[in-house]
């Protein structure tokens, strides 16, 4: 039996004033009312920075500005699905952030992050994030 590769997902480390914004899944959605990072599938012909401004758009009406890298592995999830994540951050963006495919968005402090109930695979990231493991430089 074949395996389906990994899908390639881009995330958005969106950071102001000292704090990180993260979004809710809503109680319809695969794995409800978890917490995640805006951004989504990179489609084919796409980059991921290209995909994470599409996803930043689509999902909070901003328009963003990617930068650098922070982190990238794989995570597969019980029953079979695998995600390779790429998480970006994400300093500079136009607009204010709308809730617009979340149950609702929050800005939380970045060392809060842990105490929410994020998805399963964005877990070890939070952790590494909270712990300043990642060169993120967050304006107070």
């Amino acid at each position: 039996m074949k395996s389906r590769p990994p899908l390639l997902v881009a995330a958005g480390v969106i950071h102001r004033d000292g704090q990180i914004l993260v979004g809710q899944r809503r109680k319809g959605d695969r794995h409800p009312y978890k917490w995640e990072f805006p951004g989504g599938k990179v489609e084919h012909g796409e980059s991921p920075q290209a995909a994470l401004i599409r996803e930043l758009r689509e999902e909070l009406q901003i328009e963003a500005k990617v930068g650098s890298e922070l982190a990238r592995y794989e995570y597969d999830y019980p029953g079979g699905s695998s995600v390779h994540l790429l998480f970006f951050a994400v300093r500079e963006f136009e607009g204010e952030p709308t809730a617009r495919v979340f149950e609702q968005i929050c800005w939380a402090d970045l060392y809060s992050l842990p105490s929410l109930d994020f998805l399963e695979g964005d877990v070890d990231f939070v952790r590494r994030l909270a712990r300043g493991d990642f060169a993120l430089r967050l304006q107070r």
